[in-house]
């Protein structure tokens, strides 16, 4: 398992995100991810990663649209294919997918279905294009309340439905521990759905060390269920960038 910083929170001395690709590099990092593209300089990141070698593990689809309501669908899979398409300078990397929110009224059944059906044409769209897209959980007790999918059981629900290889879960510890899942329970014998792992302690969204989560225990638990993936160091550094990146590894043992 390869550790991935977060460059949007990572690294900021550099005001530019391509500076920031080689900040990483040169701090030991061979891989790196952030949020939405089309506020960054695509071209200069993909100079940056060119000249580093450094390859990014993961990218919001942009911008962000609803799965669950069909009014916003064609609007969202415009945001899958021009994201696929801007970003080639990029290396296509797997591509990130929220839910959206929870429409008043409407059945937990009828939730499910409009997702599987919007999520069974972005995963054709990625087919074609040779891109993964992942389905991200998030939480409705802090960070997003209203948020349709905060379950990785229904993530993984989900993707099972879809049963395409270019559709697969982003397992955010962080969002799994708010929502109050154990995380052996939930994977078990489904971590072959599961592409990318991101984490930050519980409280805060800060540097893993920082809280109350047991990282050998985590870390532990997905050597066991099988994950060889890398792990997206997606939270928020509290201390200067190299004391946090330290304190990071030291406390996943990575």
């Amino acid at each position: 398992m390869r550790l991935s910083p977060c460059i949007e929170w990572h690294f900021s001395d550099e005001a530019n995100l391509a500076d920031r690709v080689r900040a990483a590099k040169s701090a030991g990092f061979e891989t790196a991810e952030f949020h939405l593209w089309r506020d960054k300089p695509i071209a200069d990141i993909g100079k940056a990663l060119a000249e580093t070698g450094v390859r990014l593990t993961g990218i919001c689809v942009d911008p962000r649209r609803s799965l669950v309501d069909p009014a916003q669908h064609e609007e969202l899979f415009t945001a899958v294919r021009e994201s696929m398409e801007g970003c080639k300078a990029i290396g296509s990397p797997p591509m990130i997918i929220a839910s959206g929110f929870n429409r008043e009224g409407v059945s937990a059944q009828e939730h499910f279905d409009q997702a599987v059906t919007a999520l069974k044409t972005i995963a054709a769209i990625a087919q074609e294009g040779g891109v993964i897209m992942l389905l991200e959980p998030l939480n409705s007790v802090i960070d997003h309340p209203g948020m349709y999918l905060v379950s990785t059981t229904l993530g993984l629900d989900l993707v099972e439905a879809v049963d395409s290889p270019n559709l697969r879960l982003l397992y955010d510890v962080y969002h799994s521990r708010v929502m109050g899942e154990d995380m052996e329970e939930v994977l078990t014998g489904r971590m072959h759905l599961v592409h990318h792992v991101q984490v930050a302690d519980y409280p805060g969204l800060n540097e893993p060390g920082t809280g109350t989560i047991d990282w050998a225990q985590v870390i532990g638990a997905l050597k066991r269920l099988g994950y060889q993936g890398d792990i997206g160091l997606e939270y928020r550094p509290t201390m200067a960038i190299e004391a946090s990146l330290a304190k990071s590894r030291e406390a996943l043992g990575l």
